[in-house]
């Protein structure tokens, strides 16, 4: 317990920093200074964020660093708490904020202020989703992320920008408000919105499974899952750099987080009875979105199917609701959090020196750029999910919880670590390796010290985490081990009930 309200600290600073900068002048000492504050900002935010890590007893279950006041006519409260699921994603998101910030240092230009604070208020949001219990407070945290990508992708995205900020909008929105009438229904059968209470409540049989699929749309979008992750690739082309680098890295974990938040503890009867078709739904993912990136010619459409297949293994593992599965799943996307970051700031390196994202405007790159070939190749093998790098530890989990339940999901899975290694090594020696003939790259430059500043502590943690991954897995496994364990009780409750009949 803290003396003083961290998790507040932690949320709203952010928008204190969004304030600030709302009233600098719009002058190029304005501009300047937006972007220093913002950065400070972000950057005093990570730090505080960390005290959490230091005060955080990762041997209990409980939530942690808990807030609770009374709000909205004292029915819904302002209630928020952290345990080991949670804590990761906080850390995450306030880890990667700052590096947002220097990756769009030069690459935006115009509405610098509005951009910034932008960035300050999605930070707030996507911090105050992990953080709330309570239902109401978590759907407004989840959908208030929604605006700010929305502007940030619509307003200094691509020529498609608008477009692709729409279909984003609409289909998570479309998703959510089925949430929203599925909260309505938990409040009126269990009387309230604390989510530590929903957590130990027998829900009805009817009540759990129509409530599992409205939550499940709007998880499904958001992860994304297949069929419902049209809307990615749109959102990745046209976002910028640290526009994909949010959605990819923090905002579809919030699909994984609302599965292991609400869904496998809230709904058990459901989620055992519906698991088959989320192992469907999770093999269509890996293998198909697999194949469609093979033959993609834009570096960041490949990268955004490489997201749709990896959070494939992660609902697969959550789903076989094995230690191994769920730890696997919540380690699957930490890493995939940092190394898809990564590969959209690598993106980011060469769009911004020859502003195309084709794959065949590039070629030999390691002859002018051996600096950037390394530090791509790190993330690269991450991804494809090389022994030594975090990727490898989270698909590893995930298949050997998945085996441990069903033996052809996790067969069928298996299949995507070769596709993924086939699209990715393939995309490394088009761009990377060959002769240098393109006229254009003949005098392109290698990584700056700023773009080694941003990209140097994702390589460091990517390896360090996939060669040591135990402090990873032991801050999450006591409450996985109590989801599971209540999980395992809910069933069998139900279990004895019909056998008494």
């Amino acid at each position: 317990m803290m003396s003083w309200p961290i998790l507040s600290v932690v949320i709203f600073l952010p928008l204190v920093g969004a304030l600030f900068i709302a009233f600098l002048r719009d002058d190029e000492a304005g501009i300047r200074n937006a972007r220093w504050l913002a950065l400070w900002t972000t950057l005093v935010t990570f730090a505080i964020s960390l005290i959490l890590v230091w005060r955080f007893d990762p041997s209990t279950a409980d939530f942690q660093f808990i807030e609770r006041e009374p709000w909205l006519g004292g029915a819904i409260t302002y209630s928020l708490g952290v345990d080991g699921i949670s804590l990761p994603f906080v850390i995450l998101t306030t880890a990667l904020m700052p590096i947002s910030i220097l990756a769009s240092w030069t690459a935006i230009q115009r509405r610098v202020r509005e951009y910034m604070i932008a960035f300050l208020v999605l930070e707030t949001l996507m911090v105050g989703t992990f953080c709330a219990l309570d239902l109401v407070l978590f759907y407004l945290f989840f959908e208030g992320g929604l605006i700010p990508m929305f502007l940030i992708i619509g307003v200094w995205g691509g020529p498609r920008r608008v477009y692709a900020s729409f279909k984003f909008f609409l289909y998570t929105l479309l998703g959510s408000v089925l949430m929203l009438l599925a909260i309505m229904a938990m409040y009126w059968d269990a009387g309230t919105t604390d989510i530590p209470t929903l957590l130990h409540h027998a829900f009805p049989r009817v009540l759990q499974t129509w409530a599992f699929f409205a939550f499940l749309a709007s998880f499904a979008v958001k992860l994304p899952m297949w069929p419902v992750h049209t809307w990615l690739p749109d959102a990745h082309v046209e976002a910028p750099t640290a526009g994909s680098v949010i959605l990819a890295a923090i905002l579809l974990k919030m699909g994984g987080y609302g599965f292991l938040r609400f869904s496998l503890p809230m709904f058990p009867e459901a989620s055992h009875q519906l698991a088959p078709l989320i192992y469907a739904l999770s093999i269509v993912a890996i293998i198909y979105t697999s194949l469609v990136a093979l033959m993609q010619e834009d570096v960041k459409k490949l990268i955004a199917y490489s997201s749709v297949a990896h959070m494939g293994f992660v609902t697969m593992g959550i789903f076989a609701v094995t230690a191994q599965g769920i730890s696997g799943g919540i380690f699957q996307m930490i890493s995939h959090g940092i190394v898809s970051a990564a590969l959209f700031l690598c993106v980011g390196v060469i769009y911004d020196r020859m502003h195309t994202r084709e794959i065949a405007a590039y070629g030999g790159l390691v002859n002018r750029m051996p600096l950037y070939a390394f530090v791509f190749m790190v993330f690269a093998l991450a991804n494809v999910g090389l022994p030594g790098t975090s990727g490898f530890v989270g698909e590893f989990l995930t298949l050997i919880g998945t085996f441990r339940v069903n033996n052809w999901v996790a067969t069928l899975a298996t299949l995507g670590t070769i596709l993924s290694a086939g699209y990715m090594l393939w995309l490394y020696r088009k761009v990377i390796f060959g002769r240098l003939e393109k006229p254009n790259l003949m005098w392109i430059k290698d990584l700056g010290w700023r773009e080694i500043a941003i990209l140097a502590p994702l390589a460091l943690a990517t390896i360090v985490i996939g060669v040591y991954p135990k402090p990873v897995l032991d801050f999450s496994a006591a409450s996985v081990t109590a989801l599971i364990a209540n999980y395992n009780h809910a069933l069998g409750g139900v279990q004895a009930a019909a056998l008494t009949r």
